[in-house]
């Protein structure tokens, strides 16, 4: 485990935003069930996504390294085709995306697979799915209380699916990505609100990107046409809103930051950062000729926050909060409590080490903002978005912040410390745990 000691200094400059981690699974994906080749780039690497590749190779995908065109990034050329089960065990890492979308797309193979996944992936919810298999006589069998490692055996039927909206879009998702592989019609009802439903818009646009055809009815209904191909195609990979996150409250918290790469017109969820801030009072301006969305520092104030569609941003939002004037409430943030950790636990446990003032709510929290906060020594709760957003709470401490587990960035961004420095952030490495 990393200790690191971050030294309160504000952070400035330029940096290339990675490329979005929900849609680098998507593409993938999507190339690897296209007949022919594929070539998938602006890749940001992270163990996530390697799982993801990791899968696909499982069920037969070839995945094999590319020249990329983008410095520092990664591209793959993608020979898909027929899914055929290689081997009998998916690792899946603690990836909940690779997870979700791969046990669908593993019952295309009629042949028994094995699901296996570490850290707080091994207890997170499958229920959706284990309910499609009771009702399709599909073959399974988990550990105790339905964890990990979960065996499958048999082979996904077209019909019709019904799914609670407030479940985990990676549901819906992943059974988008499989149905249009049978031969029959299939049909996917969702039963009350779609909660996080720009998730599921990533996911149509990829698939339409691929040759797919779904009928949306307002994410209320899915009209899946059976019978359907994906095309092969070269794809570039847009840059990530959540992980600009974090550097558009430091820049709002700090000095300017400038963060290049940004689509204008992305259906990603956390592209709401940008609205909430501005709400809040910060200062966003973004030069769309140039893609570049730059944020300045400013006295921002409260407000309330709906989480229901933008669950990931919420720790680094809370960041911005408790330095920010007044009150702020976090509502609609239930499911963040099943994401790599509790979060709204992390989130208040850890901020409040800071010297923030946070209260946990069973949906949300409540937040009164300080000019400052006092800095300490802190978990990162082996949570890539928990440890990223308490480095940049150091930038409004007095004094150091001390960060355990600091390596958790690897998942979704293991440049995060990289770039971090290279924005003028001060850390020192000191013992391994």
């Amino acid at each position: 485990m990393d200790t690191i000691s971050i030294k309160p200094v504000p952070l400035s400059g330029e940096i290339n935003v990675p490329s979005s981690k929900s849609m680098g699974h998507r593409e993938i994906i999507c190339a690897a069930l296209a007949e022919g080749t594929s070539v998938v780039d602006n890749i940001s690497i992270s163990a996530d996504i390697e799982a993801t590749c990791r899968a696909l190779q499982a069920l037969g995908v070839k995945i094999t390294p590319a020249p990329s065109l983008y410095p520092g990034r990664a591209a793959f050329k993608i020979e898909g085709g027929e899914l055929q089960a290689l081997s009998n065990e998916i690792d899946c890492g603690e990836s909940g995306s690779t997870l979700r979308f791969m046990i669908p797309l593993a019952a295309l193979c009629s042949k028994q697979v094995v699901f296996k996944g570490s850290g707080k992936l091994v207890s997170r919810p499958l229920n959706a799915y284990y309910d499609i298999f009771d009702r399709q006589g599909i073959e399974y069998e988990t550990a105790d209380e339905g964890k990990l490692p979960l065996k499958i055996c048999g082979r996904l039927s077209a019909g019709r699916f019904e799914l609670p909206g407030n479940v985990s879009s990676q549901f819906v998702s992943g059974l988008l990505f499989a149905l249009p592989l049978l031969d029959d019609d299939s049909v996917i009802t969702i039963s009350s609100p779609l909660e996080s439903k720009s998730y599921v818009a990533l996911t149509l646009s990829c698939l339409a990107k691929y040759g797919i055809e779904i009928k949306n009815d307002e994410y209320k209904a899915f009209y899946i046409r059976g019978g359907q191909k994906y095309h092969s195609r070269n794809s570039i990979v847009e840059a990530d809103y959540s992980q600009a996150a974090f550097w558009l409250v430091a820049g709002a918290i700090g000095n300017k930051i400038d963060c290049k790469g940004l689509l204008a017109n992305s259906l990603q969820g956390d592209k709401a950062i940008i609205d909430i801030i501005s709400a809040m009072g910060g200062k966003i301006n973004y030069n769309e000729e140039k893609m570049i969305i730059t944020s300045s520092p400013a006295n921002t104030i409260g407000t309330i926050i709906d989480a229901s569609d933008c669950p990931d941003i919420i720790p680094v939002l809370s960041v911005l909060a408790s330095v920010s004037e007044g009150r702020t409430e976090i509502i609609n943030a239930g499911r963040l409590r099943l994401k790599e950790c509790d979060r709204l636990r992390a989130v208040t446990t850890e901020l409040n080490k800071l010297g923030a003032d946070v209260t946990e709510l069973e949906e949300g929290l409540v937040i009164q903002g300080k000019k400052y906060l006092t800095g300490g020594e802190v978990e990162g709760w082996n949570d890539h978005r928990i440890a990223m957003s308490l480095a940049i709470a150091s930038l409004k401490c007095r004094d150091r912040v001390v960060m355990h587990g600091a390596e958790c960035v690897n998942k979704s961004y293991p440049q995060f410390w990289h770039d971090f420095v290279a924005l003028g952030g001060q850390i020192s490495y000191m013992e391994k745990d």
